[in-house]
């Protein structure tokens, strides 16, 4: 019974942390974007955006993954393969919009390791969306069984 206070004592203030995390995020991103338009890199400011809005989608599908541990006392693998989903795919923004960058001052050293990095997560993303719908099939034939 103790465990389980301390267990739930816990999940309340890590997801009161990443619930912080967020919203502190979520600003900084905002005020970011509005001093990239104020200073004329918007292209830039719009980039830096997308990778905090995709940062607080994968701090919110945590927080949801805490939700869920608070309140079933289980750990699903779901929400973390997702939050894998939505770290692959914001690498690979934050990749492609480096290549803008990377043509300034082409080296084929740094051209080749994007490339390469970009072949590793986008093989990633593959297996993360199958192990998304393997982990949906199941669930869906286990409630059909029931």
């Amino acid at each position: 019974m103790s465990f389980t206070l301390v267990e739930d004592a816990v999940y309340l203030v890590l997801g009161l942390l990443l619930a912080a995390s967020a919203c502190a995020t979520l600003v900084n991103g905002t005020i970011a974007f509005w001093d990239a338009i104020r200073s004329g890199a918007a292209l830039r400011g719009i980039v830096e955006v997308l990778d905090r809005i995709l940062l607080v989608l994968m701090i919110i599908e945590l927080l949801y993954t805490v939700k869920v541990s608070f309140r079933e006392h289980t750990l699903e693998p779901g929400p973390f393969l997702i939050v894998g989903l939505i770290a692959a795919t914001r690498r690979i923004l934050i990749v492609t919009a480096q290549f803008a960058v990377l043509l300034e001052r082409p080296s084929e050293v740094v051209l080749r390791a994007a490339m390469i990095e970009l072949a590793l997560l986008t093989v990633l993303v593959v297996a993360l969306v199958v192990s998304l719908r393997v982990l949906r099939q199941r669930a869906t034939t286990a409630s059909e069984r029931a």
